[in-house]
């Protein structure tokens, strides 16, 4: 039924249910994913509705998680693995450089991966430590997989789908700040998705600079635009969505309309995202720009008590604040 109104949580719940019941090979495995339905509950009654053989609960063993996706996916299976927060996936790092991003080329291209990573990622829920990394850089930077993060209800019931259909392994990377945030959803199953997976959408059209975000970051730079209106100011808002590969088309154009740009995200500046969205743009967009490309982002420590997060993370003061100092020059 077209025009739901639903939490991202559920969107990732709908898209999820669509793409088991059109494909029997898709089976989902994690962390208390079954009967209790993840700790998020994004899989809430799957399992109840798909049984113990297509959504199943496993121990408490990443790397064992991973490396059993790998063969499943290797004899024709679609695996959706669930890491239960961003910062337990360290144990599985091997798996996931090792094998699962190189085993297509390895192949001279005879196996396919098809297996999709669910990471819940950021700060905002006031968790304690390994529970709010933004650790996506690290694979966006290995050759071989997919990084994509929704950031809106309607994003994550299509971008799971896609995602699980995708022939290459995808990191797919969810907002958990924003699991409970509400928004309109067309489930309209004729017309498809609105936009393909590795697809940039321009949120909100503007004039003076650009505001480059992805996941949680999209609704604060959102915010920033909002009130950067009450300025005077005219701030375009793009949500990168896809993170490797990068839609530089979209990108560029934004920027040669604008001739500023402020990256933000939530993980540590340096090396982090912004860093090669801000080199691509210099290559690209040289002659256009009228300013430094300038990065928001947490600060280069590790990631703070949450009592201190709110102090870590960029927030609407710290964006406008870098629009300003792009718009100084």
């Amino acid at each position: 039924m077209p025009g739901q109104k639903l939490t991202l949580a559920k969107g990732l719940n709908a898209g999820l249910r669509r793409a088991m019941e059109q494909d029997p090979k898709v089976v989902l495995m994690g962390e208390d994913i079954g009967q209790l339905g993840g700790v998020f509950r994004i899989t809430e009654g799957l399992q109840k509705d798909f049984g113990e053989d297509r959504v199943i609960d496993t121990p408490l063993a990443e790397a064992g998680i991973v490396g059993t996706a790998v063969g499943l996916a290797l004899r024709g299976y679609r695996p959706v693995v669930e890491i239960q927060f961003d910062g337990f996936i360290y144990p599985a790092f091997d798996q996931i450089i090792s094998q699962v991003s190189k085993m297509h080329a390895r192949s001279l291209g005879y196996l396919k991966l098809p297996m999709v990573i669910r990471v819940p990622y950021g700060g905002g829920i006031g968790a304690v430590e390994h529970h709010s990394e933004s650790n996506e850089a690290y694979f966006a930077h290995t050759a071989g997989l997919r990084v994509v993060s929704c950031s809106n209800p309607e994003d994550a019931y299509w971008m799971i789908q896609q995602a699980i259909a995708c022939d290459d392994p995808v990191m797919f990377y969810e907002p958990k700040r924003r699991y409970h945030e509400r928004g309109e959803v067309d489930i309209d199953e004729a017309a498809g998705a609105p936009r393909g997976l590795f697809e940039a959408r321009v949120m909100r059209e503007g004039t003076d600079a650009t505001l480059l975000a992805y996941g949680p970051m999209v609704k604060t730079c959102l915010q920033a635009a909002a009130a950067a209106e009450e300025e005077g100011r005219s701030l375009e808002v793009i949500d990168l969505r896809t993170l490797s590969p990068l839609d530089l088309s979209t990108i560029t154009a934004s920027v040669k309309k604008t001739g500023r740009v402020v990256v933000v995200h939530e993980a540590s500046t340096f090396l982090g995202m912004g860093s090669e969205i801000a080199a691509e743009i210099q290559q690209e967009c040289f002659y256009h720009l009228e300013a430094p490309v300038l990065r928001v982002g947490g600060y280069n420590i590790p990631y703070p008590p949450s009592r201190f997060e709110e102090e870590f993370l960029p927030n609407l003061d710290r964006i406008l604040d870098g629009v300003d100092q792009a718009l100084a020059y």
